[in-house]
């Protein structure tokens, strides 16, 4: 009985702990002494064992076991025990979260992987090989873009193109099912990355890649990919993969077991395959103004709290509305956020895109949405440029981004129960960078955005001055005047840019001691070893970060 793959360690609490696997046929699968039994999705076989019972504050190596016989770790591996760190008392006030995004896979060609780069999570990986598990990270945050289903390898795209005579797909695309679940195993199967996801616990959140570039950028996108024959086989392979692979493993114990899709898959004997592609519509239908799926989730990391939103899939566009999330998300993420908020020392908000670019661009997108909303050649001509130039982060969804600004604002002014830190963690863009946010009223907070993209991935060289153009003071006071005359909100806020940005494949931490804060961004050497290259404080005072704790 053969592992296909994983483990991956998902969700961690102080007694629990979450393993996801996929395994070769349908099986009982085991992790100390916990068991769960397979679900079948398109003849492919996953498991989410929920182990329970562990001590608080401890380190529990495990073994996969399946059908009673040892599957993981691997006879020949070079690597340590994968191991379970719980969550405890003593780790309540400390904590080290990784995060990045864009993480494009090893692709075999010799010239493209040489033109890719190191990957920063695989030398990330080497180090903490070598590091005593107590300085292993708490969490690692994936945020958008872990497998690139529009932009195959070489070898990937020889492997359809021998299955796909007459199919009518796209050549460079995965479209079903199978070619979705071929791809995370060649995406998360290098030795590295299969390691470290099995011993580090992984909160992921989908962005476009996942999907297809600029997905539900506007509903004028929606209805020209609808129009295409192969995308609904391709939507609903996309969304019933990321549900599979990614999203249930982000949910806590008590949510999982009351979460009534994933209750109805553990019950259907045999494949669920049917019952999943109508899950898929029903997500698929949340841009469309129906009942659509929660992606987003909460963890709670001692007094640190991670609210991960979905600021793709959420997205409402029908009917003349454009939001980055529904009014439901919305009311939902403010519970979040405020939801005993004196217990919570720092916030971390994740989101694929990035609220805070730089602000020449911001400038940009905000002008191209009023002016797509225009009737006539003037609108078509600012939709296509939407869609040409990626004009989709939260800027671009004007109501959406002064309600995230406002709940940030009004949770960093509160007079005694403010956190320490609000940051948001993003990806997408291609290139680092810390911006501090100044709000034009007091607030108790730091508030910052963080972005670290890409993990793994090519930076053309055409954008890097545009981006370095969008921080410049002087650009930024002209787009500013520019997006006021066009007929944008004044900014309650303005943010300024600490670090970058940083071009190249990057990892980031933040690092959160009591209620000091900081943030790292490390980058590999050609020899695979990681070396800061920025280091910043976030809070007044904030110690350094020890050599092997980085």
């Amino acid at each position: 009985m053969s592992l296909v793959l994983g483990p991956v360690l998902r969700h961690v609490s102080e007694t629990t702990a979450s393993v996801w696997v996929q395994t070769e046929h349908a099986a009982d699968v085991e992790v100390l002494g916990c068991r769960a039994r397979t679900f079948e999705v398109h003849g492919s076989h996953f498991a989410l064992v929920q182990v329970e019972g562990l001590t608080p504050d401890s380190g529990h190596p495990y073994q996969v076991i399946v059908n009673n016989e040892q599957v993981w770790p691997e006879a020949d591996t070079a690597f340590p025990p994968s191991v379970i760190r719980t969550r405890g008392p003593e780790s309540e006030q400390n904590n080290r979260v990784v995060f990045g995004s864009c993480r494009f896979p090893r692709t075999e060609d010799p010239k493209l992987d040489d033109k890719l780069g190191i990957d920063a999570l695989d030398s990330y990986s080497t180090r903490l090989a070598d590091l005593p598990y107590d300085q292993w990270p708490d969490a690692l945050l994936l945020l958008g873009d872990q497998v690139y289903a529009d932009e195959l390898t070489p070898r990937a795209r020889r492997h359809l193109a021998g299955r796909r005579r007459g199919a009518g797909h796209p050549d460079d695309e995965v479209v079903s099912f199978d070619e979705y679940a071929s791809l995370y195993r060649h995406t998360w199967g290098d030795p590295e990355i299969r390691w470290i996801l099995s011993t580090v616990s992984t909160a992921m959140i989908f962005d476009d890649h996942d999907i297809r570039d600029d997905w539900n950028t506007s509903a004028v996108w929606r209805e020209q990919i609808n129009q295409k024959p192969w995308w609904r086989e391709r939507i609903r392979a996309g969304l019933v993969s990321y549900w599979v692979f990614q999203h249930l493993g982000n949910l806590d114990p008590a949510t999982l077991a009351d979460d009534p899709d994933y209750r109805r898959v553990r019950d259907i004997e045999g494949d669920c395959w049917s019952y999943l592609v109508d899950l898929a519509d029903r997500a698929d239908g949340e841009s469309d103004g129906r009942k659509g799926l929660r992606f987003s989730f909460r963890w709670d990391l001692g007094r640190a709290r991670l609210i991960m939103v979905d600021s793709r899939n959420g997205r409402i566009l029908a009917d003349g509305a454009r939001k980055m999330l529904s009014d439901k998300e919305f009311s939902w993420l403010d519970e979040q956020m405020n939801d005993t908020p004196g217990d919570v020392d720092h916030l971390m908000i994740g989101s694929s895109l990035p609220w805070l670019l730089p602000p020449v661009l911001g400038d940009a997108e905000a002008v191209n949405e009023i002016a797509a909303h225009r009737s006539g050649w003037r609108g078509r001509v600012a939709e296509k440029i939407r869609q040409g130039a990626d004009l989709e982060h939260w800027q671009a969804f004007g109501d959406s981004f002064d309600r995230l600004t406002t709940l940030i604002r009004d949770l960093a002014s509160q007079p005694t129960e403010a956190p320490s830190t609000i940051t948001v963690l993003s990806g997408d863009v291609h290139h680092s960078y810390a911006a501090r946010v100044d709000f034009s009223t007091a607030v108790k907070s730091s508030v910052y955005q963080l972005v670290c993209s890409p993990v793994h991935n090519v930076v053309p060289p055409y954008v890097k001055p545009m981006f370095i153009a969008g921080w410049s003071s002087l650009l930024g006071r002209l787009t500013r005047r520019w997006a006021r005359h066009s007929g944008a909100p004044v900014l309650p806020m303005s943010w300024t840019k600490e670090n970058g940005p940083i071009f190249g494949n990057t990892i980031a931490a933040v690092v959160f001691v009591g209620r000091s804060a900081r943030v790292l961004f490390e980058q590999p050497a050609d020899d695979g070893t990681l070396s800061v290259v920025s280091d910043i404080a976030l809070t007044a005072g904030t110690p350094a970060v020890s050599g092997a704790r980085r």
